[in-house]
């Protein structure tokens, strides 16, 4: 897929309704082939000491990665998560964070992402790399 123009991400809310994604109040912000931005409120997605809970940054990150993958993958394909891994570097107990997707790599039958998750002040919560097989309908 070469498209580089951002897609109307309200579909995207259309889209995830009644998902995981839904539950944890993730918004898309951007959505491209190349790249996926969205954000999740940290209110409602913590562990039991008020801190952002790392599952909750593994949902944004797979969530985004995923989504940049699909769209790579074309309507008549979808993406599936075959491998994730995440390094948490800081807390975050308020606010909103935010996840960037990057592509990595985007092939016929792979898809792998970067993604970044920040805190409001910028300053790095998570960097997770996402890998999807894309496979047919």
């Amino acid at each position: 897929m070469t498209q580089t123009n951002p897609l109307d991400v309200s579909i995207f809310g259309d889209l995830h309704e009644g998902t995981l994604a839904d539950k944890m109040g993730i918004e898309f912000l951007e959505v491209t082939p190349e790249r996926v931005a969205g954000r999740m409120p940290v209110e409602g997605n913590t562990q039991p000491y008020g801190l952002l809970h790392g599952g909750a940054s593994a949902v944004l990150a797979e969530t985004l990665g995923s989504v940049g993958a699909a769209v790579h993958a074309g309507p008549e394909r979808i993406a599936v998560g075959i491998e994730l891994n995440a390094t948490h570097h800081r807390s975050a107990s308020s606010g909103y964070v935010t996840g960037v997707a990057t592509r990595l790599h985007g092939g016929r039958t792979l898809a792998t992402y970067d993604i970044e998750i920040t805190d409001e002040q910028g300053r790095r919560v998570c960097t997770a790399r996402l890998t999807c097989m894309l496979r047919d309908r």
